[in-house]
């Protein structure tokens, strides 16, 4: 047996164990410690949005702080009342009777990009459908990640959780990631970070939730508030530095309207770049052996980007915007940057404006989000109908949109579905019900429904299928 392996098994005994103990934990139980985690996290979420940015030196602390109340205060208004023990519902005439069974243990990666609040968020998740969790934090976020879940930890053993609920990972590697994943004692993973990791996560042979990539198309529509709809998108945009995967990627644009648009942007602080620019910008932010953003880029203000990729920018420049001609490989820019840094398309006509929508979703956001804005009823229910995303949010800022709980009524998700088509087993915003096994009590029905189907009539050969419904409702 191999080092890691011999590591991953001391934990995964310790959460084993907890399992057992919190199998025995009722509706009462699991809330009051839920309670006590969240109200935890949430009065560390400003001393832990600053150690996170500390640490990974990315994004903007003041929005860390706002992620950390999302993944604790919001995800707990959703969660709270929510019944995730015993019986969950009862059907006198269907004679079902729904019970809730914990998975066991699971495990959470962790990304550097939202350390602290996927965290906190994944946390909540699990004790409130009481499987244990073990953290696996991203090696650039290992001490605000940690520090996150022994804040929660100790909070849970506080209110009555049971020893070793909570577990993380203190050196993390491959290999140990590894040992994690392909065990079968693992009961799910919770898979949050790059492709590759989640790649790796759906093919361990452990049920697996993850997550795909964003590449998010928004498209402003001529029927649009376009004031509205550019200080939507830069909020979004600009939100920690770009780092959420529903943040808006590409804009696009009618030629008709394109002027006021490119004319709101620049009176909004978002610089327009030259070609030369934008070949500079291209540079920096794309990894040429992987053709995906760099690391260098990830997280970083456009003030720091334009520095580094050497070009001048005006002072208070919140977004760059780079115009393209196209989309896929020739266009580097036309893929997924978790940086503050927008695509811009301008289009001859509407129905190549949704094209260019339906190509960047294709690109590499198959199933995440796709944002417009219009007024025009029948042109947004012609897009989401289009595009093939989990979410389309409307007249709404995407990354905040897509997390749910500030714009619209969906769950407040750090983790958010996308679909075959993102390889995802679901669409959902993940939240506590997605991590239960729901049992089925199936009481015998009184009626002769068993005896009309049980009739050697069907061994018939020559009867054919209005004969055999005929018969069937006959004796039914």
């Amino acid at each position: 047996m191999s080092t890691e392996q011999e590591k991953a098994n001391v934990l995964l005994e310790k959460s084993i164990i907890a399992a057992g103990v919190f199998n025995q934990f009722n509706q009462n139980d699991v809330d009051r410690i839920v309670k006590a985690v969240y109200e935890a996290a949430f009065n560390n979420r400003v001393s832990l949005a600053k150690m996170a940015v500390e640490e990974t030196e990315l994004g903007v602390w003041q929005h860390k702080v706002m992620k950390n109340v999302l993944a604790s205060q919001f995800v707990y208004e959703n969660i709270k009342d929510e019944k995730t023990v015993g019986i969950l519902s009862h059907d006198n005439i269907s004679g079902i009777t729904e019970i809730a069974q914990p998975l066991g243990p699971v495990f959470a990666v962790i990304p550097v990009t939202n350390p602290t609040s996927t965290v906190i968020y994944k946390i909540l998740l699990c004790l409130k459908t009481r499987n244990p969790i073990i953290i696996s934090s991203h090696r650039r976020a290992k001490q605000c990640s940690i520090k996150a879940a022994q804040i929660c930890y100790e909070a849970a053993l506080k209110a009555g959780a049971p020893e070793d609920c909570i577990l993380w990972i203190e050196e993390s590697s491959r290999e140990l990631t590894h040992a994690f994943m392909t065990d079968k004692r693992m009961a799910l993973i919770l898979a949050t970070g790059g492709t590759g990791l989640v790649k790796a996560a759906y093919s361990s042979g452990t049920p697996a939730i993850g997550v795909g990539p964003g590449n998010v198309p928004v498209f402003i529509d001529e029927s649009a508030d376009v004031p509205l709809a550019v200080k939507s998108v830069i909020s979004s945009k600009s939100f920690d530095n770009g780092t959420v995967c529903a943040s808006e990627q590409s804009v696009i644009v009618e030629k008709k309207i394109a002027d006021e648009v490119i004319d709101e942007f620049k009176k909004q602080n978002c610089y327009f770049l030259s070609p030369d620019e934008i070949k500079k910008i291209e540079a920096f932010a794309i990894n040429e052996k992987t053709d995906g953003m760099s690391a260098d880029v990830v997280g970083q203000s456009a003030e720091i980007i334009a520095k580094k990729a050497g070009i001048m920018i005006p002072n208070n420049i919140i977004i760059l915007m780079a115009k393209l001609d196209g989309v896929g490989e020739e266009y580097p820019l036309s893929s997924e940057v978790l940086a503050p840094i927008l695509a811009f398309y301008v289009a001859d006509n509407y129905d190549d404006a949704l094209k260019t929508c339906i190509d960047l979703n294709y690109l590499g956001g198959i199933g995440h989000t796709a944002s417009i804005y219009a007024n025009d009823k029948e042109r947004i229910a012609e897009f989401s109908n289009l595009m093939n995303a989990g979410r389309v949010v409307v007249n709404t800022p995407s990354a905040q949109g897509a997390v749910g709980g500030l714009f619209n009524t969906l769950p407040t998700a750090f983790t958010l579905g996308c679909g075959a088509g993102g390889k995802n087993i679901t669409t959902e915003n993940i939240t506590a019900i997605n991590l239960i096994n729901v049992k089925r009590i199936c009481r015998r029905r009184e009626d002769r429904r068993w005896f009309a189907f049980d009739s050697e009539k069907f061994l018939d050969e020559n009867l054919k299928v209005n004969d055999i419904i005929t018969e069937y409702n006959k004796n039914y």
